[in-house]
């Protein structure tokens, strides 16, 4: 019997590349993100396809059932969705605030809650819950966004000791510097808040650190192959660091103080 994954956030990027790859490891994959239309491409590639809204619930319990109604079984879920919403704490208004977190915290916990009856049912399964090396990390301007990845990184280390007992495994995704939407997406938010306020120099400058990101990005194929051992191997480990500059930024997280932490990343905006 084949395994069966859902792959959020499937439209571009990581989760695109993740559902195709997973097919090619021999699973049934159903990729699931808000427009459709932006995902006819994956058809071709045998993928599944699933409208879901990570902040509609009943979006996300259709999908689940969907899948369960056609399968029988989930076997791996990746909780990709996500977005960077950037600005200044005092620029960003709660509104954007709690939405950041009902994107890439409460979506994915509840898609989680979803699925883990079917998993323990099974006596298997595999949680993927894609992170960032920002769940280690913070910088200016990204307060909100840190947050929320920093809760994944929380909650998936409390839900892994959770689900030890019904031989379901929960893995951390930690990319670095990738090349996909979101730069642009997060330096476009990060102008629009903060880049004509009190804040405006350094956040001009984060722009243009944000721009010339690609040149020490990886391409999605990276974290996708990354994901894809993660869903495959017997024993995976509890995080995954990949991706550009991943495993170096977080080296430097462990060894230097935060205050010299902190200079090095504002020396990075110039």
């Amino acid at each position: 019997m084949k395994k069966v994954a859902l792959v959020t956030g499937a439209s571009s990027g990581i989760g695109a590349e993740t559902a195709k790859l997973l097919v090619k490891n021999g699973f049934t994959v159903y990729g699931a993100a808000r427009r459709l239309d932006r995902m006819q491409v994956l058809k071709v590639e045998g993928v599944n396809l699933i409208a879901m809204d990570v902040t509609d619930d009943a979006s996300m319990v259709a999908g689940v059932n969907n899948i369960i109604d056609a399968e029988g079984r989930i076997d791996v879920l990746v909780n990709n969705a996500g977005y960077g919403s950037y600005g200044s704490v005092e620029d960003v208004p709660i509104s954007e605030a709690k939405n950041q977190f009902e994107v890439n915290i409460f979506g994915l916990a509840r898609l989680t809650q979803l699925v883990l009856p079917y998993m323990r049912r099974q006596g298997s399964g595999r949680i993927i819950n894609i992170s960032s090396i920002g769940g280690k990390i913070g910088e200016p301007h990204g307060a909100w966004y840190h947050a929320t990845k920093y809760a994944v990184e929380g909650l998936s280390d409390s839900l892994r000791m959770e689900l030890k007992e019904f031989g379901i495994d929960v893995v951390i995704i930690e990319p670095g510097a990738i090349k996909t939407e979101w730069t642009g997406i997060a330096a476009d938010n990060l102008l629009k808040m903060s880049g004509h306020t009190a804040y405006a120099q350094l956040a001009n400058k984060h722009a243009k650190m944000f721009a010339g990101a690609d040149k020490f990005a990886s391409e999605p194929i990276v974290v996708a192959k990354t994901i894809a051992k993660a869903a495959t191997v017997k024993k995976p480990r509890t995080r995954y660091a990949t991706g550009g500059g991943a495993k170096i930024i977080l080296f430097l997280r462990r060894v230097l103080t935060d205050r010299m932490f902190d200079k090095v990343m504002l020396g990075m905006m110039k």
